[in-house]
């Protein structure tokens, strides 16, 4: 399985329909997550083609707009992620908010197709190579976030969100005893129509991108 099979993370039965332990129309499946793969390229392709120039100062109002957003909430354990393939760089706003003693989260794959757990990060604290060599802390006790900062590839007008693919925020937020405040982040150009939500796919609290957040 790749990184990009738009699976809830179970596997797939098509004898049943099952998919994530949903009955899903395979027709359906199929040509969603043609789209999806589809527009994942195309919005890969749209992150690449930034500037320097470009991407410092949207990263920069992105940060800006969601410090607002926080400013406003009452947390004290925030997930972010390690950015890859382009996503929006949040580690200095993580290590502002590390700084003024908020505990600040990675998540970290322990288990392929289950769900995440999240480590406490720190600037300066030990990390080691994680699934797809993405840098995770490299210890540290697993804690539930209040808050979960959600890169978005795409993201549409109900607030549903296209990912990577692997299903991993919406197994992992399927499986908390409580949903942590989630919030979706990314540049303007993500936003989409439609992703054709699946019954698996958890919806976002909050978006906010470079220009704001969207209501």
């Amino acid at each position: 399985m790749s990184h990009d099979d738009d699976l809830p993370g179970d596997p797939v039965c098509y004898a049943d329909m099952l998919v994530g332990g949903y009955v899903v129309d395979q027709e359906t499946f199929r040509d969603v997550s043609r789209f999806r793969k589809s527009e994942r390229v195309r919005l890969y392709e749209k992150r690449k083609g930034l500037t320097s120039t470009e991407r410092t100062e949207k990263t920069a109002a992105l940060i800006d707009q969601l410090r607002t957003v926080l400013e406003a909430t009452d947390f004290q354990t925030i997930s972010f992620y390690w950015p890859i393939r382009g996503e929006p760089d949040l580690r200095a706003l993580m290590a502002d908010l590390s700084k003024v003693g908020k505990t600040v989260l990675l998540p970290v794959v322990l288990e392929k197709q289950a769900p995440l757990a999240f480590r406490p990060w720190q600037p300066g604290c030990a990390m080691t190579r994680g699934v797809w060599n993405i840098p995770v802390p490299e210890e540290g006790p697993s804690l539930v976030p209040e808050v979960v900062i959600a890169p978005l590839v795409g993201v549409d007008a109900g607030f549903y969100r296209l990912g990577n693919g692997g299903g991993y925020y919406d197994r992992t937020l399927a499986s908390l005893p409580a949903k942590p405040l989630t919030i979706g982040v990314g540049f303007a150009f993500c936003r989409l129509p439609s992703i054709f939500p699946m019954p698996w796919d958890v919806r976002m609290d909050k978006v906010v991108l470079d220009t704001g957040e969207e209501t």
